[in-house]
């Protein structure tokens, strides 16, 4: 036992007082001080493993001695220490009493006692939705749309792809591009055009309204961009509400890491894509996913001896501390996977590109193009002409764990063979599809 000699100063006495009271407080509450030594009462060090790092320590907030006591203390007598703790002095009001008088808000309610379906607004319709104050229309159902332009979604390619997904199981988005048709000033007709398509099908869970957005040249400034996908996600929540919203960009800053020269030049390349205004999109609600391309982990960061792996990290470890998974779901994309591939580079690309986001939880889904027609207007495939068996598709096959987060994409105007074979066959790997719409 420690002895303080009265020779002590005053302030000495009062830091003193101040960590004994600290100590009994952290005591009542249950919060263990730190084991210094093995000797400890309160250490359970001896609980750890034998190859556990020796800056990591155990102690016992209760010890099980204390944690009976605790125990019987709450629950002896029936619990009546339980019920005595709760809130002194409270007022209890009995409205039966005819000697009290209880008070009715107007603004919660009427005061009686309503059956299940009983309309909760003086006039409105049985079961329908309330009147608005003004008699002003304060919300949307798709509704606006007209029987024949539901009927007419159902029979574009995308209408039948959507269709014919249903048996599949996948989970369906629109793909489109509103950028073009908002710099014609032709928005609205566009999205009532996807709005049609989304609401007749119960399969389509979301849209992606745009692609490549500040890495292709339809804009000339972040503020274009900014002002274009908040204006298109008004639109479509009004038109298509409960629908999710997709947006499609490359966040080149985020490969560099720590490296300020990177940063910089890739900054001055890229003005029209600051992680920054990227990361607005979902904190203001516009974006319910965020999709990232792989575009430039290839090769874009060579200058600084930075290969595809590293960037991939880099990347990942951004997007965790940025914490946007917090506002809307991240997706990576990835067209670097196709047929003529061996089995090693399959294994090796899959590593990287799929399991590596995956695994550092820098994303939820992984989208992989699996046909599409290159520069040269050469189709280019993961799997064989008509579905042939290959490598890559082999692989994808085998993970079947990873199904649900895996997506692709489907031009219902260009079938390898026909929308049901050719959506099925998707289905057997993938877990989501974009339907592309023109």
């Amino acid at each position: 036992m420690a002895t303080i000699t009265p020779r002590k100063s005053g302030a000495m006495r009062k830091r003193l007082r101040q960590l004994l009271v600290l100590g009994i407080t952290l005591s009542f509450l249950g919060i263990g001080l730190p084991a210094w030594s093995a000797d400890d009462p309160r250490s359970c060090n001896d609980l750890l493993a034998a190859d556990t790092p020796a800056y990591v320590v155990c102690t016992w907030m209760a010890t099980p001695e204390e944690a009976a006591d605790i125990a019987r203390f709450w629950l002896g007598n029936d619990g009546q220490n339980m019920i005595d703790s709760g809130p002194q002095g409270t007022i209890r009001v009995d409205c039966n009493d005819p000697a009290n008088v209880c008070s009715v808000d107007p603004d919660s309610g009427d005061g009686e006692a309503h059956d299940a379906g009983d309309p909760d607004v003086e006039g409105a319709e049985d079961g329908g939705t309330p009147e608005c104050q003004n008699g002003e229309q304060c919300y949307t159902d798709g509704s606006q749309l007209s029987a024949a332009e539901k009927a007419a979604a159902k029979q574009t390619a995308a209408g039948q792809a959507a269709t014919a997904a249903t048996p599949t199981g996948l989970r369906l988005w629109i793909e489109t591009e509103l950028a073009d048709d908002y710099k014609a000033g032709k928005l609205d007709e566009a999205v009532k055009k996807v709005a049609a398509l989304a609401a007749t099908q119960p399969g389509v869970v979301g849209i992606r309204f745009t692609s490549q957005l500040g890495f292709n040249q339809t804009f000339d400034s972040a503020d274009e961009i900014d002002k274009f996908v908040a204006t298109a996600a008004t639109a479509l929540r009004a038109a298509v509400p409960g629908r999710k919203l997709s947006v499609h960009t490359v966040a080149p800053v985020l490969g560099c890491g720590a490296n300020d020269a990177c940063k910089a030049e890739m900054s001055k390349k890229y003005p029209l894509l600051d992680p920054d205004r990227i990361g607005a999109w979902l904190t203001k609600g516009y974006a319910d996913q965020l999709a990232l391309d792989n575009v430039l982990l290839a090769s874009g960061y060579a200058t600084w001896k930075i290969d595809a792996a590293e960037a991939q990290r880099n990347q990942s470890i951004q997007i965790r501390g940025r914490a946007w998974d917090a506002y809307g779901q991240i997706a990576v994309e990835d067209a670097t996977i196709t047929s003529t591939l061996t089995a090693e580079q399959v294994t090796k690309a899959l590593t990287e590109r799929v399991a590596a986001p995956l695994q550092e939880d820098a994303a939820e889904t992984v989208t992989l193009w699996t046909r599409w027609v290159n520069p040269e207007q050469q189709t280019v495939r993961v799997y064989g002409d008509k579905w042939a068996a290959t490598p890559a598709w082999e692989q994808l096959g085998k993970l079947g764990s990873l199904r649900a987060r895996l997506a692709t994409f489907y031009d219902p105007a260009h079938p390898e063979i026909d929308l049901a074979t050719d959506l099925k066959r998707l289905s057997e790997v993938f877990g989501q599809v974009y339907l592309h719409v023109a």
